[in-house]
């Protein structure tokens, strides 16, 4: 089986006013002759390191059971930096949702060979990152056309912003949360029910008709549960028609 290559590439963002380090994983095969779908993991180091979703992506790819595919990885520097840019009322959230959109995306297109079209951008995220994930294809629909969300951090703003977007339909979720996480302990060291806002965030993307799946697998609020259903959650969205 052939391994696609990681680079580390330092990006200056405007809207965050400082240099960030993405990780872009290539397929073995890539060539500017073909077009790539892109999928962007905030908690980027996580997802290549404890996720390991570039070995999925290459054994994907050598069998042909995915479609062509760039993973962009974005890191966060801490946990008080994660906690800003990741969390709806982080003082740099916005800032974070432009980059991602106004920056990153038009990076991409310009020096890869991409789809210019929200289907083919995907975001995934696990915890505060996939609830920025989410956030960020509410406030841009027509950018990014599939979200991939491993346990978000849900509470009332982040559903009262779910509620009030203005196209529903413009992308799907892929969205899974633990049937184990009544009790998780947070960055901040307090424990949330993170379950049962969940569910509430899948009832309220079935109302408003946006194109879901949902799966409550039996675990907890950690890695080793994410990674497993990583296999799943790339097949699902990026397998070959």
């Amino acid at each position: 089986m052939g391994q696609g290559t990681i680079n580390d590439i330092a990006f200056y963002s405007e809207a965050l006013q400082e240099e960030l380090h993405l990780l872009i994983y290539l397929p073995e095969n890539y060539s500017p002759l073909y077009k790539y779908t892109i999928l962007i993991a905030s908690d980027g180091r996580d997802y290549f390191q404890l996720g390991r979703i570039s070995r999925i992506a290459d054994e994907y790819l050598a069998n042909e059971e995915i479609e062509n595919l760039i993973i962009v990885g974005v890191p966060y520097k801490n946990v008080e930096d994660r906690r800003r840019k990741y969390l709806p009322n982080g003082d740099l959230h916005t800032a974070y949702l432009r980059f991602l959109a106004h920056e990153l995306v038009p990076y991409l297109d310009k020096n890869y060979s991409t789809y210019h079209m929200g289907m083919a951008r995907a975001l995934i995220g696990d915890s505060q990152a996939a609830t920025v994930s989410l956030l960020a294809a509410v406030a841009y629909p027509n950018t990014f056309g599939k979200v991939l969300l491993q346990s978000p951090q849900v509470n009332e703003e982040v559903l009262q912003k779910v509620q009030e977007m203005k196209d529903p339909h413009a992308f799907s979720v892929y969205h899974v949360i633990g049937s184990l996480e009544t009790e998780v302990v947070t960055m901040d060291k307090k424990v949330k029910d993170f379950l049962t806002p969940n569910r509430k965030l899948h009832q309220l993307l079935k109302e408003l008709g946006v194109d879901t799946f949902y799966d409550e697998f039996e675990g907890k609020h950690t890695w080793k549960y994410w990674q497993a259903d990583l296999k799943r959650a790339i097949r699902q969205n990026f397998g070959q028609k």
